[in-house]
């Protein structure tokens, strides 16, 4: 299987430009369904929102489980202030200051979008002295709608109402250098990535040897996926997440991160032993690490109860939950070792 990152990164682009906050991802997923209905791959949706494609495999008596997850970061309106601004309440874990001055579009339950600015209110130089000095949080930080609203009224009078949700701008970028820069990345990136593969295996009709499952979920960010639902044949769940960069972090932007441990404890040992060896069989670049303000669906499935085998890898994004970025070194790396991943015995 050749693996083309051009594909895999126009599917990044299509998907971060698809608003799917945490609870509002129904979009996402039809983009998701269409894609699998346009490439004769079957599958099911809980009652979640969630969508399991399965490919069938050479063994139909023990399933493997992939999964990413296309619900990101995001926020609901959580007061109409008098003035017509917004105050908000997120949906994820991220800070303030990583969306101060971020274009967003709040969704409003008849349907209508309005666009706006998260902003402190006291965004103006000339006027507020010391506004660099003031905390970013929920008291001060605002949605500035572009609309010509006066009142608590007038922004009721258009439809907007608490619990609306708003998505932030994605502001996707590829640089001639390879890098991708956007917002949900985390877990767009991975999406794309296993788009990619699904496509690949349906188009070139290669067999994969047991039969695998793909779990798009739609609530990793608030801490559960698609996890009652895992077909009862699963032996094997390997989570497809982002890798995270910072200081005493092992990975990088150019390498598959394959993940020890995260704050639900070690992944398993005998799998992540696998991973390794085959990234090193096939001259995979790779990085092992460990995160400790992390989980992921695996996480979330063995804590629900599942017995299973779990493991994480996934493509390393800087500055993660805020303005991400990934190059398509590690978008490859990724894509190779799911590839040789899904061709490899069990544990």
């Amino acid at each position: 299987m050749e693996i083309q990152t051009s594909e895999i990164v126009g599917f990044i682009k299509d998907l971060v430009h698809i608003p799917s906050p945490s609870g509002n991802t129904e979009a996402a997923i039809n983009y998701m369904k269409s894609f699998l209905e346009e490439n004769n791959v079957s599958f099911t949706m809980n009652n979640k929102g969630a969508v399991i494609a399965t490919i069938k495999g050479e063994d139909d008596s023990k399933h493997r489980l992939l999964t990413a997850h296309v619900d990101t970061l995001g926020a609901m309106v959580k007061e109409i202030k008098n003035d017509g601004r917004l105050k908000l309440d997120l949906i994820g874990g991220f800070y303030w200051n990583t969306i101060e001055g971020e274009y967003c579009t709040i969704h409003t339950n008849s349907g209508k979008m309005y666009t706006g600015t998260v902003m402190m209110h006291q965004t103006a130089a000339h006027v507020y002295k010391g506004m660099n000095e003031l905390k970013r949080d929920e008291k001060n930080m605002v949605v500035r709608v572009d609309q010509e609203f006066h009142s608590k009224k007038d922004v009721e009078d258009a439809g907007i109402s608490v619990g609306d949700f708003i998505s932030f701008a994605p502001r996707f970028e590829e640089s001639d250098s390879g890098f991708v820069k956007s917002r949900h990345l985390d877990d767009k990136a991975s999406v794309a990535i296993l788009m990619h593969i699904i496509k690949q295996i349906k188009q070139s009709s290669i067999t994969i040897p047991y039969t695998t499952h793909f779990l798009i979920s739609n609530n990793e960010e608030i801490g559960f996926g698609g996890n009652s639902n895992i077909p009862k044949e699963t032996v094997e769940y390997l989570a497809v997440d982002m890798g995270a960069i910072g200081d005493g972090q092992a990975t990088d932007e150019f390498t598959v991160s394959i993940c020890a441990k995260d704050s639900g404890g070690p992944y398993h040992f005998a799998l992540r032993k696998h991973l390794v060896a085959l990234a090193e069989k096939h001259n995979i670049g790779y990085k092992v690490d460990i995160y400790p303000y992390y989980g992921s669906d695996a996480t979330a499935a063995i804590r629900s109860g599942a017995d299973i085998v779990h493991g994480l890898i996934g493509p390393g994004i800087d500055a993660s939950h805020a303005f991400e970025r990934t190059h398509v070194k590690s978008l490859k790396q990724t894509a190779d070792l799911i590839n040789v991943y899904l061709q490899s015995p069990l544990v």
